[in-house]
């Protein structure tokens, strides 16, 4: 999918209703990522910017994300948010970022209210990694989300709850959780 097909669906197409019911019982702090989609310098189409946190990390450590962080009191919106917590983790500057929109923020197990922040990137782009945050910085096509047959959910329970577990396999990675109903929210919105 190119740049413009991507952006003319999700600029016209509404998200009806979103895959994600996990409902976090107590209050939570603010926080925002970015869904980055990388133009590619070849014909493959747009490319998902993935990481992999680090695994010393407190919240959610060694597994697949978006870059993204919590709210600063210095940050005077969600997209200033993502757009520093994404340059202090990858060094991707907001020069090479073009927000397109946003998606229904998120509650996640940990006690996050995510607000994930959709934006393109002009080509691919060399990356500075924070190492006390991230592990690895990768790609993968836009393209391979759309096929339904890479979706798969496990119903988990929580606090008397139930709620699904969303998992997306690509490769020797396994997106699962709050990134991968963000991209499955931000595929149906654009199908």
């Amino acid at each position: 999918m190119t740049k413009d097909e991507f952006l003319i669906r999700f600029n016209l197409l509404q998200l009806t209703e979103s895959e994600h019911n996990y409902q976090h019982p107590s209050p939570m702090r603010s926080a925002a990522v970015l869904i980055a989609l990388v133009e590619s310098d070849n014909d493959e189409g747009l490319q998902v910017l993935l990481t992999k946190r680090a695994s010393h990390l407190k919240h959610h450590p060694s597994q697949i994300s978006f870059p993204g962080g919590k709210v600063e009191k210095e940050d005077k919106s969600l997209i200033d948010t993502a757009l520093r917590e994404t340059f202090e983790e990858i060094g991707l500057s907001s020069d090479a970022i073009t927000i397109a929109g946003q998606l229904p923020p998120y509650q996640t197990i940990s006690g996050f209210h995510v607000t994930p922040i959709i934006a393109i990137v002009a080509s691919s782009q060399t990356y500075l990694i924070d190492n006390n945050e991230v592990s690895e910085v990768f790609q993968v096509p836009l393209q391979y989300f759309l096929t339904t047959k890479n979706h798969h959910i496990v119903v988990a329970h929580k606090g008397g709850r139930q709620h699904n577990v969303h998992f997306l396999p690509y490769k020797h990675y396994n997106i699962w959780g709050a990134t991968a109903v963000m991209l499955k929210d931000l595929i149906a919105q654009i199908n």
